[in-house]
């Protein structure tokens, strides 16, 4: 099995990158853009996995990486890159030109690497695509979240029609939305706000890297029926 994770060598990315790189006789590639320590520490910790740097703010970055997805070939892309901010400021203090920047920064680049899986997946009639959203897309959004939160609803919409237009193609395309995650993406909120979070969950702790990376792991093994879903991890805190 060869695996390309966009965006795996910090914090969620990290973890899925671990779990994947257990398997035997799996080949792990995955980005890295500003944790270069961190891609390093995981190239000598797992044999099998590979680095490659891309970075969403550079097109050149981009389209190196673009052609490297035909030479790699991999039988799983996981969309995990997010390259903008979790939380900026309310929506109507938010210039719209900043709505721009960052589909621009952050879509556009997944778009582009994911037409190019899809074109080495038809060649071979086979292939998967895991894109990480967001449980914000079903729970109440967070104030100051509305990019990243419209930005991920413009992935989710797009991963159903992987779906639909390519199942005949033996690909599928399938979502994993988590909730809230202590990462280095989310190290800017407020303590006081991250406790009352852990407080309201269901569970009363706040997801972990490494139960999301369980989730990424089942979908790049299971079954072609399974297809078009979105993985919802939030202790039933949407159930109403």
């Amino acid at each position: 099995m060869i695996v390309l994770i966009i965006g795996g060598s910090s914090g969620l990315g990290q973890a899925i990158t671990r779990r994947l790189a257990q398997e035997v006789g799996w080949t792990v590639y995955f980005t890295y853009n500003r944790s270069k320590d961190k891609a390093d520490d995981l190239l000598n910790e797992f044999l099998n996995t590979i680095s490659i740097y891309c970075d969403f703010g550079s097109k050149e970055s981009v389209a190196a990486l673009k052609q490297k997805v035909d030479e790699i070939a991999p039988d799983v892309l996981i969309n995990n890159a997010y390259a903008g901010s979790f939380l900026t400021t309310h929506f109507h203090k938010i210039n719209p030109k900043s709505f721009l920047e960052e589909f621009v920064l952050n879509i556009v680049p997944t778009v582009e690497l994911t037409q190019a899986a899809i074109s080495s997946f038809r060649k071979r009639k086979r292939g998967k695509i895991i894109t990480i959203l967001t449980a914000a897309l079903h729970n109440v959004p967070p104030a100051g979240a509305a990019m990243y939160v419209a930005n991920k609803a413009y992935l989710q919409q797009l991963s159903k029609l992987w779906a639909s237009e390519n199942a005949k193609f033996n690909i599928t395309s399938n979502t994993v939305s988590p909730s809230f995650m202590q990462t280095q993406f989310t190290s800017g909120i407020d303590e006081r706000v991250v406790q009352q979070i852990r407080e309201s969950h269901p569970n009363g702790a706040l997801l972990k890297v490494e139960e999301v990376a369980e989730a990424v792991h089942f979908l790049a093994t299971c079954s072609t029926q399974i297809n078009g879903i979105d993985m919802l991890i939030n202790g039933a805190n949407s159930i109403r």
